[in-house]
Formats: C-alpha cells, sequence, structure tokens
C-alpha cells in the first residue's frame, strides 16, 4: 500500500506487473470495490499491474479543504497518473461516479490511455430527477437472509439489492460497505454540490479505442437509458445491459460480467 505525493495524495493498492490498469470506484465506497469488481478477472489474465486507488474523501484519501468540487477529484486522479504512471500508457476502468471521472480524464489524456471499462456509470445529467431511471425491483428475493443479517447492512443491502443471496450480501458488506463506513462524512458534504464538471465529459472528443458499457436493467441508481446514450462518443464501444441486475451487476451477474470484462481485455491485448 503507498501514497501519492500531491495536493490531494491518493491511498492505494496495487497488485501484479505489467500493463498497468487504473480502477476508479465510485461515489462514497472506497477501492474495495474496484478490487472485488476486478481481481476476478485478472485472476484469470496474466500481465496486468492493477492500481485501485481512494478517491479524495473516501477510503485513506483525506480531501482537503482545497477539494470543494468534482475539479478537485480530477485534479488528484490526474496527479495520480502523472506521478505513478508517468508517460505509460494504460488501461483504465471506472465504476458509477469513477466511470464519470474516468470519462472526464479520457478526454484529457486520451494518448495514454489503451481502453475504457465504464461499469454502471454515471452519465452527465447526475441529479436524480434528471436520469431516466427503472423502478427499483428485488427479482431474487430473501427475506430470512435480511433477518439473519446486521440491522445497518441489511437496511443498506436492502436498499441496493436486486439479488438477495449469501454471496451477494458478503460481498456487499466486503467491497461496498467497509468503504461507506471510513468515508469523510464532512468532506463528501462539502463537494457533493459541486459533483459535475463543466465542461461535461461527453463534450471531449471521440475515443477510438476499445471500451466496453456494462449496465444493469435493473439500476435505480444511474439506470441503463444514460449510459446507452453514451455510445455516440464511443464508435469502438460494446454496450451490455444485463437483467436481473442493479447498481451492482458486477457480483449480481458475475459471470457475464467477467465474460465481457475478459473480452474487453482481449481486444485491448490484440491493439497494443
Amino acid at each position: 500500500m503507498s501514497s501519492v505525493r500531491t495536493a490531494a495524495p491518493l491511498h492505494f493498492v496495487e497488485h501484479g506487473t505489467g500493463t498497468p490498469v487504473l480502477a476508479l470506484h465510485g461515489w462514497t465506497p472506497d477501492h474495495r470495490l474496484m478490487l472485488g469488481c476486478l481481481e476476478p478477472v485478472f485472476a484469470r489474465r496474466d500481465g496486468y499491474r492493477r492500481l485501485y486507488p481512494d478517491l479524495p474523501g473516501m477510503g485513506k484519501s483525506p480531501a482537503p479543504l482545497s477539494v470543494t468540487s468534482a475539479a478537485g477529484l480530477l485534479d488528484a486522479v490526474l496527479a495520480f497518473v502523472d506521478d505513478v504512471l508517468g508517460d505509460e500508457p494504460f488501461l483504465l476502468a471506472g465504476e458509477s461516479y469513477g466511470g464519470y471521472l474516468a470519462r472526464a480524464l479520457v478526454g484529457l489524456r486520451p494518448e495514454r490511455v489503451l481502453g475504457l471499462a465504464l461499469i454502471c456509470p454515471a452519465a452527465d445529467r447526475l441529479g436524480a430527477t434528471e436520469r431516466a431511471l427503472p423502478d427499483f425491483q428485488v427479482l431474487r428475493p430473501d427475506p430470512g437472509l435480511l433477518a439473519s443479517a446486521e440491522p445497518r447492512l441489511a437496511e443498506e443491502f436492502a436498499e441496493m439489492a436486486v439479488v438477495q443471496t449469501p454471496e451477494t450480501l458478503r460481498r456487499f458488506r466486503d467491497e461496498i460497505m467497509v468503504g461507506l463506513d471510513c468515508a469523510d462524512t464532512a468532506a463528501l458534504e462539502r463537494i457533493a454540490p459541486n459533483r459535475l464538471l463543466d465542461p461535461e465529459p461527453s463534450e471531449s472528443r471521440s475515443f477510438d479505442r476499445p471500451t466496453v458499457i456494462i449496465a444493469g436493467r435493473q439500476d435505480h441508481v444511474v439506470g441503463y437509458a444514460d449510459a446507452f446514450a453514451l455510445l455516440p462518443h464511443y464508435p469502438r464501444a460494446s454496450y451490455a445491459v444485463l437483467d436481473v441486475a442493479g447498481h451492482n451487476a458486477q457480483f449480481e451477474q458475475p459471470e457475464l460480467f467477467d465474460a465481457l470484462m475478459l473480452e474487453w481485455l482481449d481486444r485491448v491485448a490484440a491493439e497494443m
């Protein structure tokens, strides 16, 4: 585990050697969300150096008072890239709000990014009232599971889970809840009103390298329709919307998720 010396230093975890992969988690959780997403995938592919930072105010990364907006978060990510990777090309993956920042990073460093993976990404219209959202549905309920879980965990899980099984509960606890519990609430409340970038990421030029966009059909947090609307900006993108999957599609449909990510890695590798 390391820290990068920047105005807003980012704590990060690193695994493996080879071509770098930068993974950006969503709003409030920490790096363990992306580590849980991607390590099962990279267990089947050698030759990648996976970098999992905590965004400012999340996990173990501080958010100085100077960080008041999305621009400050993006500046910290840019500094991380420059400090840790230098001029080395890398793959980029982002989940939810991390996908929003990843798209902005591509616009600023397009020559450096070998391929882009967007996992249940937040599109430009971040306000909940502006998104095209499906109604929340629980398609695989397990009331007994919720009754047996610690009350706060059960409450947080029940608000998100389309699939309620012991395995999805375990992954929610170990990959998401742990980040929620250690977030800097005061810092996030300071930044939250200014979470939009100006200009929006979609105003950047098109990105013409291998891309995958994975959405959950029952994702009531960011939806799937707004992610589909991103396709004109990514002419090399595969788009998949997974049924029986919400905002945590990576572990509600893990076999489909892993297959899509592995195919994306193969497309990137073929052009390196």
